[in-house]
C-alpha cells in the first residue's frame, strides 16, 4: 500500500513537473560578449583608447620633466646654496604632487567614462533582451556568469539580441 501511495506521489510529481517544464521557455545572454561586440562598445572603446593615448602623451611629457629636475637637482645639488637647493627640492616636490593629482584624475575620468558608456549600453541593451523575450515567448533571460554551473549552448540569445541591438542602433 505504502508503494502504491508513494508512486501515486511521484507520477503526480513528475506530470506536474513536465507540464510546468513545457511551459518555461529559458534563454541567456553573454553580457561581456554582447557588450565587446556591440557597435556602441566598440565605439565606446574606440573613444577610450583616444582618450588614454591623450593622457598617456601628457603623463610621459610631465615624467619626463621630473626625471630632468631631478637629474638636474642631483647634478647642482651640491654647487647650490642651502635656500637655493631648498627652493628646488620644493619646486621639485610640487611638480610631483601636480604630476601624482594628474594621474589619478587622469584615471578616475576615464574609469568613470567606461562605466557611464557601460551604464547606456546595458540600458539599451535591457531594453531590447525584454523586448525580444516577450515576442519570443521567453519566461525566463538570465545573464550568464560564473555561478552557471551547466548552460546548453542552445539557449544561447546573445548573437540574436546582439543583431537586434545593433539594427535597433542604425534606425
Amino acid at each position: 500500500m505504502r508503494k502504491l501511495v508513494l508512486t501515486g506521489i511521484v507520477a503526480v510529481c513528475l506530470t506536474a513537473t513536465s507540464v510546468f517544464a513545457a511551459d518555461v521557455k529559458l534563454g541567456y545572454i553573454d553580457m561581456q560578449r554582447a557588450l565587446n561586440g556591440s557597435e556602441s562598445g566598440k565605439e565606446a572603446k574606440e573613444q577610450l583608447a583616444a582618450k588614454v593615448k591623450k593622457y598617456q602623451d601628457e603623463i610621459n611629457t610631465k615624467q619626463d620633466d621630473l626625471k630632468k629636475m631631478k637629474d638636474e637637482l642631483e647634478k647642482q645639488g651640491m654647487l647650490l646654496s642651502e635656500s637655493a637647493r631648498a627652493s628646488k627640492e620644493k619646486e621639485y616636490q610640487n611638480k610631483l604632487k601636480d604630476f601624482q593629482r594628474f594621474t589619478k584624475d587622469a584615471q578616475d575620468e576615464l574609469q568613470g567614462k567606461d562605466e557611464e558608456f557601460t551604464r547606456k549600453i546595458l540600458e539599451g541593451m535591457e531594453k531590447v533582451i525584454q523586448e525580444y523575450g516577450r515576442k519570443n515567448g521567453y519566461t525566463f533571460i538570465f545573464v550568464k556568469n560564473e555561478s552557471m554551473l551547466f548552460v546548453d549552448d542552445k539557449t544561447d540569445l546573445t548573437e540574436e539580441v546582439l543583431k537586434l541591438f545593433n539594427s535597433n542602433r542604425k534606425k
